[in-house]
């Protein structure tokens, strides 16, 4: 069954909305504040594999700041997923299994969102769009 040019349009529509608005909340609830005060967060941060408090930091930022810079953006959306999702789960299994469904529900709401955006792929309306080959799909 073939869509209509308005349910394409509306297709990439959503999830360009998806995208932008999950990426740039994710960047601004979280990223940001670990990026602009890092020594902070350094402080607060746990470190559930004993990678020590710096590394885990970076990791966190790449996956909190670059990783949905690239995800708003529509470059290799469906990689940028995977650091988030992966932080996400360590954050919900390893760090606080003790959470009830109500204490974590912001972080199954971006598990919900990032898994969503991983599933669905970018849509027309990105920069992979552009690209040839394997690149477009990643």
């Amino acid at each position: 069954m073939n869509a209509s040019p308005w349910d394409a349009r509306a297709r990439d529509l959503g999830l360009l909305f998806l995208r932008v608005s999950a990426g740039l909340f994710l960047l601004w609830v979280h990223g940001l504040p670990k990026l602009l005060d890092y020594s902070a967060q350094l402080q607060r941060i746990e470190d559930p594999f004993r990678l020590g408090a710096n590394l885990t930091l970076m990791l966190a930022i790449f996956a909190e700041v670059l990783c949905p810079l690239l995800i708003v953006a529509g470059v290799a959306v469906r990689l940028a997923c995977l650091p988030i999702l992966a932080v996400l789960l360590v954050a919900l299994v390893v760090v606080h299994p003790q959470w009830s469904l109500a204490e974590g529900q912001f972080a199954w709401l971006l598990l919900i969102l990032f898994s969503s955006i991983f599933i669905a792929g970018p849509g027309r309306l990105a920069l992979n769009d552009r690209f040839a080959g394997a690149l477009r799909y990643v």
